[in-house]
């Protein structure tokens, strides 16, 4: 607090003086221009007559002794057109006053009750000329503030000490301590305690140490409740999160009866294998299949044996299939299979073989045995192929020819 009361004096007092050394400046500054001005009266005459008489050199003569008083720093003569006669200054050019200020009169010449316009005189001066002449003066004033400044420090001081001082740093001492040691259960007791603000101040922090001991105990209880359970939601709510979303991706791929791919998810991942076989120069190849006469098994049996038999056929296709080949239900009792780096004729034996295993199957379901054949239709992949449709369109032609055929056979 004490600190803050000083520094605003300070603040204050250095304003203060700031506008006497400002005001001292101007007014020194206006009576430098005024013996500028007087200068020019003085001196003009003599410069009009001389360059009037092209006498420059007695022009240069009068120049030479003003640029010698002291509160010249420079002097201009201008033509009247502008143009510079004489230009002397009587300080280094690399090194110039920190700020210039200037007076400038018309030069003329009377002839025959008519003025004539030479030109004009400037006459310059510099800040610096008029900090030497304030100099003392600032120096008095900045004297009297030292005192001033002086004599209400130490009376700060004093009663800072004695009345706020003393007792707020054993205050401050003894909240440091319970701070540092983190014992809330410890008092603040004053060494000389009055009745005061400071005493007041003594009161409320120890009922407020007493409520903050209290209420540490219970949040402390509180946050560890919470933080135990708020682990287990969030690892638990976690491992659901993960089974879910890899369910989902499941789910969004697979046909969810035969469990093989569905319809979007087989054509979306075909068509990368054709593309990935066009740029490798590789012959792939795309077998289409349907169940022969399947709404005959759903009226006849039921559709639960009908699905019985859609899943028996998804696990026959598998068994003569690579890992790297697909398969895919296209919807109903049709589906497909894609052979990357085959060609039609053992594409041709792959499919034939489906044929004859599901040709020569039992399905014992309920008691009741099922049998059913397929159709298969096979087409291989062209350099010109650029969609996987166009490799399906020409496979789908030829399945439906099996058909026309008289179905169970494959054709190509």
């Amino acid at each position: 607090m004490m600190r803050v009361i000083f520094s605003i004096y300070i603040v204050v007092a250095c304003l203060i003086t700031s506008v006497q050394f400002l005001t001292e400046y101007l007014k020194t500054q206006d009576s430098i221009l005024n013996e500028l001005k007087q200068l020019e009266e003085t001196v003009r005459g003599s410069i009009s007559a001389s360059f009037w008489q092209y006498d420059y050199n007695q022009m240069e003569v009068l120049i030479s002794g003003l640029i010698k008083m002291p509160i010249i720093e420079g002097v201009d003569i201008l033509d009247k057109n502008g143009n510079e006669i004489i230009a002397k200054r009587s300080y280094n050019p690399s090194s110039p006053p920190l700020s210039m200020f200037s007076t400038e009169s018309k030069l003329d010449w009377k002839l025959k009750d008519k003025d004539i316009s030479l030109g004009s005189l400037t006459l310059y001066s510099s800040s610096q000329i008029v900090l030497d002449r304030v100099l003392f003066g600032f120096t008095l004033i900045a004297i009297t503030a030292i005192v001033k400044l002086s004599i209400l420090f130490w009376l700060f001081i004093w009663a800072f000490d004695r009345y706020l001082s003393r007792p707020l740093k054993e205050l401050v001492s003894q909240v440091d301590e319970i701070q540092l040691n983190q014992n809330m259960s410890k008092r603040i007791h004053l060494s000389a305690p009055e009745d005061n603000e400071i005493g007041q101040l003594q009161k409320h922090m120890n009922i407020m140490l007493s409520a903050i001991e209290s209420d540490r105990e219970k949040l402390l209880q509180d946050e560890k409740s919470k933080r135990n359970w708020l682990e287990t939601a969030v690892e638990k709510r976690t491992e659901e999160l993960l089974l879910l979303n890899k369910k989902l991706q499941y789910l969004a791929t697979r046909d969810s009866l035969t469990g093989i791919l569905n319809r979007g998810s087989f054509f979306e991942t075909a068509q990368h294998l054709l593309a990935l076989s066009k740029r490798q120069n590789s012959t792939a190849t795309l077998v289409v299949m349907d169940l022969d006469k399947f709404k005959l098994i759903n009226d006849n049996f039921g559709h639960f044996i009908g699905d019985k038999v859609l899943v028996h056929f998804a696990q026959t296709i598998q068994i003569f299939l690579r890992k790297s080949d697909l398969i895919g239900r296209l919807g109903g009792e049709e589906f497909a299979i894609f052979l990357p780096d085959t060609d039609i004729n053992a594409a041709f034996q792959i499919a034939d073989k489906i044929r004859e295993a599901v040709s020569c199957s039992r399905l014992e379901v309920d008691g009741k045995t099922v049998t059913y054949t397929v159709s298969l239709g096979i087409d291989s992949s062209l350099q010109t192929d650029n969609l996987i449709e166009e490799l399906f369109k020409r496979a789908d032609l030829k399945l439906y020819g099996a058909k026309d055929k008289g179905r169970n056979r494959v054709e190509r």
